[in-house]
Parts: structure tokens; C-alpha cells; sequence
């Protein structure tokens, strides 16, 4: 009787051995099964994201085209208008027709030229901009703002990213995305450069205010746009001349500073990148020959 019953325990305990290896098992499978969910699922919102910035840059130069071909459309409308007027008048007013339909090519081909001379910017930024970001990792994306708005690339990068805590001096951590986009700048060397400081609406405290030359947020901002430019061009070997550093303290915000969020977004270096403005306009005068 006493045999039974151990070889009863035995079982029984067996039993249960069993049934929590297996439920242990099958939690390890849930949870490795739920980490990779969780990481797909982390991946494809930032590749929703890269794709969104992208699309968002694509409707900028197409809404600049249509502003373009709309002044384009009006222009010809014009040149039209006198012609019929002129023709209209041509017995009273003696206007040599001929004079007239050659001003009009010679309009019209300066509106074609000026087209050309847009969609070469345009092309070039688009493809300033699609270097830029394939050059940056998807951890430097979530810090660094890449956009094309009429025709000039900004990137926008996070204080907290750049510089140490209430200084304007820049960390270790920033010296890999400050390389990237130094190189970037270094193969267009037709652009100029423009590196922007902006803060928030929050006075610089106490410790920030007794460091050498921080009065204010003018102070701060011109001070992290001034480190930037040095470091582009005394770490990174940027053409000095190329550059120029301001501040704007506290007045260009993006949103609101009535919350933490607002205020961090506020809180941001921009580094403005144009193609340089005497090379441009002499594009732009420079009158086609004639056909």
C-alpha cells in the first residue's frame, strides 16, 4: 500500500514538472515572438517617417513649378494682349508688327531660360537633400530635419543633440552628424552656407549666465551657431568663406513655447544651405541667344 501511494506521488509530480517546463517554454516563444513584432513595428514607422519627408520636399517643388508656370501663363497672357491691341490699332498707330512679334520670341524665350535656370536649382537641392539623408543613420534622422522650402535646403538639428547642457559648446556625440553634413557641404562648393541659432522664450538661468559672454538667448544663439561654424571649419575643413554664423535668440519659433515639447522642437541650430547668390543672378541675366 505505501508503494502505491509514492509511485502515486511520483507521478504526480512528474506531472507537474512537465506541464511548467512546457509553460515556460511557450512564454520564452511569446516573448522572443513579441521583441521581434516590436522591432518590425519600430522600423516601419521610421521608414514612414524617412518616406513622409521625402514626399513632403517632392510637394514643395512641384507647388513652386505650378507658382512658376501660373506667372509663366500670365506673362504670355500679357505679351498676347498688347499683340491683339497692337494689331487692333495697327492702321492708327503705325506699329511695325514685325519689331513687335520679335520682342514677344525674345520674351518668351528669357521665360524659358528662367525655367531652365529653376529646375537646375531644383534638381541640384533634390539631390543635395537625397545625399544627405542616404548619408545619415535612422538613430541621426530622429534628431536631424531635412527640407527643401523654395528652393533653399535647411537642416534643422536638436540642441540636445549638438551642444552640453545650457552651453554653447558642442559634445562628442554631435561630431559624427557634423561630418556627414560637412561633407555633404563640401561637394556642392556652389553653395553657401548658413548656420542659424534658435532658443526658446526661457531666460538663460543663473549658471548658463555666468559663463564668459552669455548675457541673454541673442548671446546663446549666436554663440552655438559661431561653435558650429568652427568646428565645420576647423575640424571638418570647410571653406571659411563659404560660411557665415547668426543668431535669432528666441524670435523665429516653429511652435509654441507654452509647452515642453514646443520649446525643446524651439531649441535648434539650423545649418541653411543656398546656391551662391552672384552665381545664381548671373544665370538669371545672362539673356539666351537668340534662335
Amino acid at each position: 500500500m505505501k508503494k502505491r501511494n509514492v509511485l502515486t506521488i511520483a507521478m504526480f509530480a512528474g506531472l507537474l514538472a512537465f506541464s511548467s517546463c512546457a509553460s515556460k517554454k511557450d512564454l520564452v516563444n511569446c516573448q522572443n515572438e513579441n521583441r521581434e513584432l516590436t522591432g518590425n513595428y519600430q522600423t516601419a514607422k521610421e521608414n514612414l517617417a524617412a518616406s513622409k519627408a521625402r514626399v513632403a520636399a517632392l510637394e514643395e517643388q512641384l507647388n513652386a513649378s505650378k507658382e512658376l508656370l501660373k506667372q509663366q501663363k500670365q506673362d504670355y497672357a500679357a505679351l498676347q494682349a498688347s499683340l491683339d491691341k497692337s494689331l487692333t490699332n495697327a492702321g492708327d498707330n503705325n506699329v511695325n508688327i514685325s519689331k513687335l512679334v520679335d520682342q514677344i520670341n525674345e520674351s518668351n524665350q528669357y521665360i524659358r531660360h528662367l525655367v531652365e535656370v529653376k529646375s537646375k536649382s531644383d534638381s541640384l537641392n533634390m539631390v543635395l537633400t537625397n545625399n544627405l539623408t542616404r548619408s545619415l543613420s535612422k538613430e541621426e534622422m530622429k534628431e536631424v530635419d531635412v527640407q527643401v522650402l523654395k528652393g533653399v535646403v535647411y537642416i534643422s538639428l536638436a540642441d540636445n543633440m549638438l551642444y552640453k547642457s545650457g552651453s554653447y559648446e558642442i559634445n562628442d556625440r554631435a561630431a559624427e552628424t557634423l561630418s556627414k553634413i560637412a561633407k555633404i557641404i563640401t561637394d556642392y562648393k556652389d553653395y553657401e552656407v548658413l548656420i542659424e541659432g534658435n532658443t526658446d522664450n526661457v531666460p538663460v538661468n543663473a549658471s548658463a549666465a555666468t559663463m564668459k559672454n552669455i548675457r541673454n538667448n541673442w548671446d546663446l544663439s549666436c554663440l552655438r551657431a559661431s561653435s558650429v561654424v568652427q568646428a565645420l571649419q576647423n575640424k571638418y575643413g570647410v571653406d571659411p568663406k563659404r560660411l557665415t554664423a547668426g543668431g535669432r535668440g528666441e524670435y523665429n519659433p516653429v511652435t509654441t513655447n507654452s509647452t515642453e515639447v514646443g520649446k525643446q522642437r524651439n531649441r535648434r541650430t539650423q545649418i541653411i544651405i543656398t546656391p551662391k547668390l552672384d552665381q545664381f543672378m548671373d544665370l538669371i541675366d545672362k539673356a539666351p541667344e537668340k534662335e
